[in-house]
C-alpha cells in the first residue's frame, strides 16, 4: 500500500512555467481557435472597411502589366521571322511538330496530297484499332474498340474524331520520347528525383487553361501549339509513374543482378524495365487520358477536332450539338483507357486464365494482321471504304433527343433548378464572394497568409505571402477573388459529398464494388463534357461552372476518403464497438479522426480539380479569370490581360496546393 501511494507522487510533474509551457498550451487550444480568431477579426474589419482598396478593374480596362504583355506579343510577332531565337529554335520546333501532326492527320483524318481522302480510310482505321486492341489486350477490348470507333462515325463525327485522335497520338508520342527516359533517370537517381519532383508538382497543379496563352506567344495559334501544350501537360504522369515503377523493383533483385556481374545498362534493360513494365504502361494510360483532356481544351487555340465542335456549341448554347460531340469524346476516352489498362494487365491475366487457346495466340495474331492489312488496302483504294457511309443519322437523333430533353428540363424543372441555384447562391456563394471582393486587398492578403501559416506552417505562409503579392501585381485581383470564392464554395460541397460517399464506400465492400466503376468512368471524361448537361439545367451562369466542378472533382475526393476509412485497423473499430459505440460514434470518433490525412489529401485534390473546372466554366458565363483567359484568345487587345489571368490561376493553384499539402503532412505526422 505504501508503494502504491508513493508511485503517483513520483510520477506527478509540475506544470511547466518556462517558454515550453505557453507553447504547449497554445498547441492544446488547437489551430481551430486561431483560425476562428483570424476569421472573426477579418469579419470585424470588413464591416468597417467594406468597399475600400478592392483593386476592382472593369472588363475592358488594362493595367501597365497588361499593356506590356500586349507590346511584347506585338514585338514578338513583328520579329518572329528575323530574331535568331525564333528562326533557329522556336520556329524549328513548331515546324517539326507541325510536320508530325500533318503527317498523322493525312494518314487518318485529312485529305492527303493529290487525294480527296486520307491515306487510311475509316475501314482501315477500325481494322487497325481492333487488331491493336486485341494484340495488346483481349477480344473483349477489341470488340469495345471497334464498336466505339464505329459509333463515332455513326454520330457523323468521324473526321472530327480522327483529328482529335491524330493530335492526341502525336502529343503522346512526343511526350513519351522525353517522359520515359526522364522517369527512368528519376527512378535511378535520388538527386535528379529531388530536382524534378517539385517541377512535376507545379506542372500538375497548373490548370489546363494556363498552358495555352504562353505557348501561343512563342508557337502561334494552331495545331502545333496545341500539340506542344498537350505534350507538356501530359508528360508529368508518365515521368512520375515510371520513376515510381523503377524504384518499386525489390532491392534484392537488383543486388542479385549485380552479384552476377551485370552492368548498370544490363540491369536496367534486363531487370528493372521488364519488372516495371506493367506500372510503366499505367503511366502511358495516364498520359493518354491527360492528352485527350488537353487536346479538347486546346481547341481554344485553333486545335481541330471534337473540342472545337464542343466550344462552338457551348458559345452558342447549342446543347444538342455539344452533347453529341461530348459523347464522342467520352467514347474515345473510354476506348483508349480500356485498351491501355488491358495492355498493362494482359500478361498476368493470360497466366491466370490458363486458357488452352493461348498456344494459338501467335497464329491467330498473324491471321489477324493479314486481315487488317487487307482492310487498310481497301480503305486506301476504294472511296466507299475510305469515307464513312451514311450522313450521321444516329448523331442527328442524339442532337434532337438532347435538345428535346433540354427543352423539357427547362420547361418542367426550371422552378426546382432555379430554386436550388438561388438558394445556394444567396446563402453561400454571394456572401463569401462579397467578403472576398469587397474587403480591402491587404486585409484579404493578411487573412490568407495567416490561414496558410496556421494550417500549413511557416513555409506555407511564405508561399501564400509570395502568391498574394504576385496576385496584386497581375492587376486582376478582383477577378481572382471571384474565382477563389467559387472554388472554395465548390470545394466545401465536394468534401461534403466526399465524406458522405467515401465513408459509405469505406465501410461497405458491396457499395465500393458498385460505386467505384462509376467513379473511375467519371474520372476518364475530359472537363468540357461536364459542362454540357448542367448548361441545359442551369443556363449560362457561374453556378453551371460550380456544379460541373463539384461533379468533376467529387470522384477523386470520394475515392481518397474511402481508402482512408478502409485503412483504419479493424482491431480499433472492434475495440470501439466492444465499448458500446454505435455506428455514428464509430464514424465520427474513430474512423474519420484516424483518416484525417486522407481527408486533407482529398481537400488538396478537390481544390485543384475544382479550380481547373471553375476556370473552364468561363466558357459558359462563369466570368472572372476564366473569362479573361478566353477573351485574351478571341480579342487581341485583351491578350495581355488574359496572360495575366493565366498567371493568377497558377498562383491560386500553387497557394492552394502548398497549404493543403503542408496541412496533410502535419496532420499525418
Amino acid at each position: 500500500m505504501t508503494v502504491a501511494m508513493e508511485k503517483p507522487e513520483k510520477t506527478q510533474k509540475p506544470e511547466p512555467t518556462g517558454p515550453a509551457g505557453p507553447a504547449a498550451a497554445v498547441r492544446r487550444v488547437s489551430r481551430r481557435t486561431v483560425v476562428a480568431a483570424i476569421l472573426v477579426v477579418w469579419l470585424l474589419l470588413f464591416a468597417v472597411l467594406r468597399g475600400k482598396d478592392t483593386l476592382d478593374l472593369a472588363a475592358a480596362d488594362l493595367t501597365d502589366l497588361h499593356r506590356w504583355f500586349n507590346d511584347a506579343n506585338d514585338s514578338i510577332g513583328a520579329n518572329r521571322n528575323s530574331n535568331p531565337l525564333f528562326l533557329y529554335f522556336f520556329n524549328e520546333i513548331r515546324l517539326v511538330i507541325d510536320t508530325l501532326v500533318t503527317f498523322v492527320q493525312e494518314l487518318i483524318s485529312q485529305p492527303a496530297a493529290g487525294r480527296p481522302v486520307p491515306q487510311i480510310g475509316w475501314l482501315g482505321v477500325v481494322g487497325i484499332v481492333g487488331y491493336v486492341s486485341w494484340a495488346v489486350g483481349n477480344w473483349r477490348v477489341a470488340l469495345l474498340a471497334v464498336a466505339g470507333f464505329t459509333f463515332m462515325g455513326l454520330q457523323g463525327l468521324w473526321q472530327e474524331s480522327m483529328d482529335t485522335l491524330a493530335l492526341t497520338l502525336s502529343a503522346v508520342f512526343v511526350a513519351l520520347l522525353f517522359a520515359i527516359p526522364l522517369g527512368v533517370w528519376a527512378g535511378l537517381s535520388d538527386r535528379f528525383n529531388r530536382i524534378v519532383t517539385p517541377l512535376l508538382d507545379f506542372m500538375q497543379t497548373m490548370p489546363t487553361f494556363v498552358y495555352l496563352a504562353p505557348l501561343t506567344l512563342f508557337f502561334l495559334i494552331g495545331p502545333a501549339s496545341a500539340t506542344i501544350a498537350t505534350m507538356i501537360y501530359a508528360a508529368p504522369p508518365a515521368i512520375r509513374i515510371t520513376a515510381h515503377a523503377i524504384r518499386s523493383v525489390p532491392e534484392t533483385t537488383v543486388e542479385a543482378a549485380d552479384s552476377l556481374g551485370a552492368t548498370r545498362r544490363q540491369a536496367l534493360v534486363k531487370v528493372l524495365l521488364p519488372m516495371s513494365k506493367r506500372t510503366v504502361v499505367m503511366g502511358v494510360n495516364q498520359t493518354i487520358m491527360a492528352a485527350l483532356a488537353m487536346v479538347t481544351i486546346a481547341a481554344l487555340i485553333d486545335a481541330p477536332g471534337l473540342g472545337k465542335t464542343v466550344i462552338q456549341a457551348l458559345q452558342s448554347l447549342d446543347v444538342g450539338t455539344a452533347f453529341n460531340a461530348g459523347l464522342s469524346i467520352v467514347v474515345m476516352a473510354i476506348v483508349l483507357d480500356r485498351v491501355t489498362t488491358a495492355a498493362s494487365a494482359r500478361a498476368e491475366t493470360a497466366r491466370r486464365s490458363g486458357s488452352r487457346f493461348l498456344r494459338w495466340r501467335r497464329p491467330l495474331l498473324g491471321a489477324g494482321a493479314v486481315v487488317t492489312a487487307v482492310l487498310v488496302y481497301m480503305s486506301h483504294t476504294y472511296v466507299w471504304a475510305a469515307e464513312f457511309p451514311g450522313e450521321g443519322g444516329i448523331g442527328s437523333s442524339i442532337v434532337r433527343a438532347a435538345d428535346t430533353a433540354t427543352t423539357w428540363a427547362q420547361d418542367n424543372l426550371s422552378g426546382l433548378t432555379n430554386s436550388f441555384r438561388d438558394a445556394l447562391t444567396n446563402a453561400l456563394l454571394n456572401p463569401f464572394q462579397t467578403l472576398l471582393t469587397d474587403s480591402p486587398w491587404w486585409l484579404v492578403g493578411l487573412a490568407l497568409i495567416g490561414l496558410g501559416t496556421v494550417l500549413g506552417g511557416w513555409r506555407a505562409g511564405i508561399t501564400a505571402a509570395v502568391c498574394v503579392s504576385l496576385l496584386v501585381g497581375t492587376g486582376v485581383w478582383s477577378d481572382a477573388m471571384t474565382t477563389l470564392a467559387s472554388t472554395v464554395v465548390a470545394t466545401v460541397l465536394v468534401m461534403v459529398l466526399g465524406v458522405a460517399f467515401g465513408v459509405w464506400m469505406g465501410r461497405s465492400l458491396l457499395v465500393d464494388r458498385v460505386l467505384r466503376p462509376t467513379l473511375d468512368a467519371a474520372q476518364v471524361m475530359p472537363p468540357f463534357v461536364y459542362l454540357v448537361p448542367f448548361l441545359a439545367l442551369f443556363g449560362a451562369t457561374r453556378f453551371t461552372a460550380i456544379v460541373a466542378a463539384i461533379v468533376y472533382a467529387a470522384p477523386v475526393a470520394i475515392k481518397i476518403i474511402a481508402d482512408g476509412v478502409r485503412a483504419v485497423p479493424e482491431t480499433t473499430v472492434e475495440a470501439a464497438t466492444s465499448t458500446g459505440c454505435n455506428t455514428w460514434q464509430i464514424i465520427t470518433k474513430v474512423q474519420l479522426p484516424m483518416a484525417r490525412g486522407a481527408l486533407t489529401l482529398a481537400t488538396n485534390q478537390g481544390l485543384i480539380y475544382v479550380l481547373s473546372m471553375v476556370v473552364v466554366g468561363g466558357l459558359v458565363g462563369a466570368g472572372a479569370l476564366g473569362y479573361d483567359v478566353v477573351a485574351g484568345f478571341s480579342q487581341g487587345e485583351l491578350y495581355g490581360k488574359g496572360l495575366a489571368a493565366g498567371l493568377a490561376i497558377v498562383l491560386l493553384g500553387v497557394m492552394f496546393d502548398r497549404i493543403t499539402q503542408a496541412a496533410a503532412r502535419r496532420v499525418t505526422a
